[in-house]
């Protein structure tokens, strides 16, 4: 007789919980009362934690590698350290799906002995914990993707970009919790429950990639590797949790091998991607694996080396004088206060440090959401379907919580689209990606640098993070994902309830607009992060990181970053 659905998620539930060491369990006494919300104190006072470990943990990717190859830290250290907050993590936010620390410090003290050995490094991420979202297939531990139904599934072979990262030296330890489905936006599924963000319990951690952006921004790695579907993960989780987070184009990094929602839709392509402390991280993950030509490895990566000239920024002569444009609204949602703040904040830094800005008018979002919606729901019926109907576990219809009244968040459609419905959809995501190139190409009577615009910088979300069950609004990445644009997310501040007031307005899109305004109170989202993306062309991730450089550091010279 086939297992009931619910004691399936009891048992994987209870072998998750056995594979923490009892050591690193916190004591009742050590666990904050659901009424704290903020949990990112717990290390410094949990007592778990030597000084050297608290210190590892707070390092950004750059310092990491540094003291690893300069062997001030051994690789069994940076592991533990970290396999240790992650553990703390989960208990506290419920950010991980498969944990594998005993594997990891194998790993570790391999590692080390061949640096003992030769004196050597085994590459340039050599002894660097790093998470995994759960789809990213790792031989030997399951891949679930948030279904019941995929329980048992051991991944018999690496993704690509696993098998290169391990050859770089790299150390795999955890993979982190997705939504029902992977696209939706709050990280919440049967199997394994609700994550929260680290800096308000009671506040979403986004998704797709909510697991990975709570454990990072809690400091329980220090750097992941992360997908972005059709909708917002990688940047909205990374903004909602105060990281850098890349959604590149397609092929920039290997896809090969990873489990996907709507495996085989190639309307928008999910793409793999960093989420780290740092933009130097960001960085250093991307050069280190372009650098070993991915597309001898996977058939659909770009055959584009890593530019070394384009990150220069030398067709922008070193990056000098850069017009930026700032996208204030999408004519669909106006941001809430503080994201407002956070475009006034990176404007005056840019224009502080010698560059133009200008606005960015917004060309046809409407339909460019549109158009993603459609590609969405051309297969998505039959998609969820074939895996709910497997172990009989329920669609989730709602991401309130249980004491609250449940707010639908989805109807799927009754039927998929036909294949003619998805070809126009296809074709109007071909005539709106060409009309936008001609709409930035035609920038170039305004920048005053005889060049169109170079970077535009817009809100990752109209909010700063929301409660859990409000984050229903994507299209701020929507429209960059249609036209396959890399964009990056860029930490600004934190929300100031003395500063980030409402401010009263009577007009508004739309319904849904109103809808925004009205659920902002500066008391509940005081303290949540606040973050910017920055968006270029197709393919040109090497001049985005290096803009994305340049904002950061504006930006750092003229107003204090947040720190944990």
């Amino acid at each position: 007789m086939a297992k009931n659905w619910e004691d399936i998620v009891a048992e994987k539930r209870a072998a998750q919980r056995a594979s923490i060491p009892q050591a690193w369990l916190l004591e009742p006494d050590k666990l904050p009362p659901t009424h704290v919300l903020d949990v990112n104190h717990v290390p410094t006072q949990c007592g778990l934690f030597t000084p050297l470990e608290l210190e590892i943990t707070a390092s950004p990717v750059e310092n990491l590698l540094s003291n690893l190859s300069g062997g001030k830290w051994s690789s069994v250290e940076v592991t533990t350290a970290f396999c240790k907050r992650a553990a703390v993590a989960h208990q506290l936010v419920n950010c991980l799906t498969e944990i594998f620390f005993h594997e990891a410090l194998k790993k570790a003290a391999e590692l080390d002995t061949y640096y003992k050995r030769t004196g050597k490094t085994i590459g340039p991420l050599h002894g660097l914990p790093i998470s995994f979202k759960d789809q990213i297939n790792v031989k030997g531990v399951e891949t679930t993707v948030g279904y019941v139904s995929r329980v048992g599934n051991v991944a018999k072979k690496n993704a690509i970009l696993v098998d290169i990262l391990l050859s770089l030296g790299a150390v795999p330890y955890v993979k982190t919790n997705v939504p029902q489905t992977i696209i939706w936006e709050e990280t919440m599924n049967n199997l394994f429950g609700r994550t929260s963000s680290p800096f308000n319990r009671s506040f979403t951690s986004a998704g797709s990639s909510g697991g990975e952006g709570s454990l990072i921004g809690f400091r329980g790695s220090p750097l992941g590797i992360d997908t972005q579907s059709l909708v917002r993960s990688i940047r909205v989780p990374a903004a909602y949790a105060g990281l850098y987070g890349l959604r590149p184009s397609y092929g920039r990094l290997p896809f090969a091998g990873i489990d996907d929602a709507l495996d085989g839709q190639n309307s928008i392509k999910t793409v793999a991607g960093p989420l780290t402390t740092s933009i130097e991280g960001v960085k250093i993950l991307m050069k280190s694996v372009i650098q070993q030509q991915p597309w001898l490895k996977d058939p659909l990566a770009a055959r584009k080396p890593w530019n070394e000239e384009e990150y220069k920024l030398t067709d922008r002569k070193g990056g000098e004088r850069l017009c930026f444009a700032i996208m204030w609204n999408d004519e669909m949602t106006l941001p809430h206060p503080p994201v407002a703040r956070a475009l006034e904040m990176t404007k005056s830094a840019l224009v502080k440090a010698g560059h133009r800005v200008i606005d960015w008018k917004p060309l046809k979002h409407v339909e460019l959401s549109r158009c993603l919606g459609d590609i969405l729901f051309s297969g998505i019926v039959d998609d969820v379907k074939a895996d709910i109907e497997l172990s009989g576990e329920p669609l989730i219809e709602h991401m309130a919580l249980e004491d609250q009244t449940p707010e639908r968040y989805r109807k799927l459609p009754t039927k998929s689209k036909s294949a003619y419905e998805l070809w126009q959809a296809q074709k109007r995501q071909r005539t709106l990606r060409e009309e936008y190139l001609q709409h930035w190409n035609e920038t170039v009577s305004s920048t005053g640098t005889g060049r169109p615009v170079d970077a535009i910088i817009a809100p990752v979300s109209p909010f700063a993070g929301t409660p859990h069950g409000k984050n229903y609004v994507y299209d701020y990445t929507n429209a960059w994902n249609v036209l396959d644009y890399p964009a990056l997310t860029i930490p600004v501040a934190k929300v100031d309830s003395r500063v980030d007031k409402k401010v009263p307005r009577e007009k508004f899109f739309n319904s849904r607009d109103r809808k925004v305004y009205e659920n902002y109170n500066p008391d509940v989202w005081s303290n949540a992060p606040i973050a910017v993306q920055l968006i270029g062309r197709t393919l040109e991730e090497e001049a985005v990181i290096a803009m994305g450089e340049i904002v950061d550091s504006a930006l750092k010279s003229t107003v204090v970053h947040f720190k944990l």
